[in-house]
């Protein structure tokens, strides 16, 4: 079993990696095995870039594993409208990432490991990084069934998946970073997965659905600190790295000269809604108001996750066609997001003459497009 050393002795280690300027150098002979002290999605994200960017890896390959606390995390070209609930991700604090890796959307608990493979873009080997999981948690248990799949993911039992995996190519280094269930929440991951968002449509890259499973529901040793020694002790027979796992804090400067430039770019807004690929919404929804019963269509294309056009269309003697045109074009050039539709909605209303039923339609409208976002 690997041994953690502290960070301290972690830093000292990672000090020999060969970078072009403070950070990792001249790190001999063999791999690394690091893990995480933050449960940060962004952060952990964070150390993701800055190893790919800045650390030469002929040679030295790098295992990095990390553990978040409950996010969700999408693919650099998917939707998070399509992909998530966001509404219930609100209520519930669940932060919501972009990595800079294709792939699918995964849920992130503390019941969840991902494991980070860093290559040259040469070594880049998806297979074989699979296998070493296969022959780790084949090591704890060796009645587990645990296949790698034609698409890159590990399936228990020939039906749970319980790895997904995504992967970044660049011009001189590579990564494959994948999930390994182990206890994570699985009403939780199910529900916050499923979108109910209707109407969408968009060339974003879709994810998969499939059936899923904890390890620790098949051997209740499988924690997830046995299976990260597992991994850890595998990875340093296979590349004759230096048996032990090195701490490592992904908001130390000093290691990391420009990390936290790198964990702030992954949580602004621009990056992680409006790196959405161009989508539209194209729905009905019916709304209630004294006797009335009415269908209102809603029509908006939203590129770099701003309102591009916007159609609201309502019977005309439920909203006159000067308030409706006034209401479209209110959104135009706003985020695609209900914290600013409210804001528009309250400025706007204060421009407007004092016409309670009106304001209350208005309200019913603003809060039924909020819906949708």
């Amino acid at each position: 079993m690997l041994i953690p050393v502290s960070v301290k002795n972690g830093f000292q280690l990672l000090c020999k990696h060969k970078v072009p300027r403070a950070g990792f150098k001249n790190m001999a002979k063999s791999g690394l095995v690091l893990q995480s002290v933050s449960n940060d999605v962004y952060q952990n994200l964070a150390v993701e870039d800055w190893i790919h960017d800045h650390v030469s890896l002929e040679g030295k390959p790098i295992l990095f594993m990390w553990r978040n606390s409950p996010s969700v995390v999408i693919g650099r070209h998917q939707n998070p409208w399509q992909e998530c609930n966001l509404s219930l991700m609100r209520e519930e604090g669940i932060k919501l990432a972009r990595r800079r890796s294709g792939g699918g959307t995964v849920y992130h608990d503390m019941g969840n490991i991902n494991l980070t493979f860093f290559t040259t873009k040469a070594k880049y080997d998806r297979m074989e990084n699979l296998r070493l999981i296969v022959r780790a948690l084949n090591a704890l248990q060796p009645q587990l069934d645990v296949q790698a799949t034609k698409r890159f993911d590990l399936v228990l039992d020939g039906q749970f998946k319980i790895s997904g995996t995504a992967s970044k190519i660049g011009r001189a280094n590579a990564y494959h970073h994948c999930t390994l269930l182990c206890s994570a929440d699985e009403d939780f991951l199910t529900s916050l997965l499923r979108s109910p968002y209707q109407g969408i449509r968009s060339n974003a890259t879709t994810s998969t659905p499939a059936a899923v499973k904890n390890l620790l529901e098949k051997d209740p040793a499988l924690t997830c600190e046995a299976l990260m020694s597992a991994v850890a002790a595998e990875y340093a027979a296979h590349h004759r790295a230096a048996g032990h796992v090195a701490l490592i804090d992904p908001t130390d400067e000093a290691l990391f000269p420009g990390i936290q430039t790198k964990a702030g770019a992954l949580q602004t807004w621009e990056w992680v809604y409006g790196k959405t690929p161009k989508f539209s919404v194209n729905t009905t929804f019916s709304v209630s108001y004294g006797q009335s019963h009415l269908e209102i269509q809603v029509f908006i294309d939203i590129k770099n996750g701003r309102i591009e056009t916007c159609r609201i269309d309502t019977p005309d003697h439920w909203l006159p066609l000067e308030v409706r045109d006034r209401l479209n074009s209110c959104f135009i050039g706003s985020k695609f997001c209900p914290i600013e539709t409210t804001v528009l909605t309250n400025l706007l209303l204060r421009t407007c003459p004092e016409d309670h039923e009106l304001h209350s339609k208005w309200n019913i409208l603003c809060e039924k497009i909020k819906g949708i976002m």
